[in-house]
């Protein structure tokens, strides 16, 4: 009868079943969780956003501030139509919790003008990624797309700067080779051999900082939010009729906010004013990030 040599070995397979089961390698901490393959990691969920809810979008603008941007609301004579028009048009949304927006059309005498909100609240789906950071790492990439130049000089600097590089001693006197005393080639430009004009007819954010002050080209902000930038971009449509698109975003915890403030002159040769509209748009956007915060 050799059954009792049997028992052991068994004793000794299941032993080590139970200790392969258990982790116990002895050269390692022992995972005291419920998380197997990730002995000794105990990871810790996260901080969640500030906002798990967004504004009523076509609410969030009151109708002071719609009146001040889109001054023809008041020159709707149609008490109905005009209700219509301050009311707005709400984006369509599948997840009102997540991202909503409304937009406004109106014109007017002088213009049309058009103003769109954004909301974006955002999630973050990886447990160690905080809601914060994900909208922080989405707004960056918005900033991206928006192309900012780099905060331009002072106006002196700026043209010593193009003198040197265009082959100029000095901003006084004809550039050497020129041919021509009159300069029809503005000094900054120094690749615009076809230009033969000051005004630009490039529908691009470039031109757009060309045809504005230092203090007005687009750039980062920081009086606004977490963080913040306005864009600004003057384009042609149609023939030379000019449009003018101020964009003012900002972030603050996991909600990103995106202000879309253009206007198009109905008359010819009318460029819309780049700091009034800056201003504006500026304005709205404090106005919704107190009311986010309250």
């Amino acid at each position: 009868m050799q059954r009792k040599a049997y028992v052991p070995g068994v004793a000794a397979v299941l032993a080590a079943v139970l200790a392969g089961c258990t982790g116990g390698s002895g050269d390692g901490p022992t995972a005291d969780d419920s998380n197997p393959g990730r002995p000794g990691v105990a990871t810790e969920a996260a901080e969640p956003g500030k906002y798990r809810t967004l504004p009523e979008p076509c609410g969030a603008v009151g109708d002071k501030a719609l009146g001040s941007l889109l001054p023809g609301l008041e020159e709707i004579a149609d008490e109905e139509q005009r209700e219509k028009a301050y009311a707005g048009e709400a984006t369509l949304a599948y997840d009102t919790d997540r991202k909503v927006g409304c937009r406004w059309k109106v014109d007017s005498a002088d213009a049309t003008n058009h103003l769109f909100v954004d909301f974006e609240r955002v999630v973050s789906y990886d447990s160690s990624v905080s809601d914060d950071s994900e909208a922080e790492t989405l707004f960056a990439k918005q900033v991206e797309t928006a192309d900012l130049p780099e905060p331009a000089a002072s106006g002196s600097e700026s043209e010593s700067e193009s003198g040197s590089e265009s082959g100029s001693p000095s901003a006084s006197g004809s550039t050497p080779g020129s041919g021509s005393p009159s300069g029809t080639a503005s000094p900054g430009a120094p690749s615009a051999p076809a230009s033969g004009s000051a005004s630009s007819n490039a529908p691009s954010s470039s031109a757009s900082a060309s045809a504005t002050p230092t203090d007005l080209q687009p750039r980062l902000l920081d009086d606004l939010g977490d963080e913040a930038f306005v864009d600004d971009e003057l384009s042609s449509s149609g023939s030379t009729a000019k449009r003018r698109t101020v964009t003012v975003a900002f972030r603050t915890s996991n909600v990103v906010v995106t202000i879309e403030y253009a206007e198009q002159s109905a008359m010819l040769g009318v460029v819309p004013d780049s700091e009034e509209m800056q201003d504006m748009a500026r304005k709205l956007a404090s106005q919704l990030a107190d009311s986010l915060s309250g």
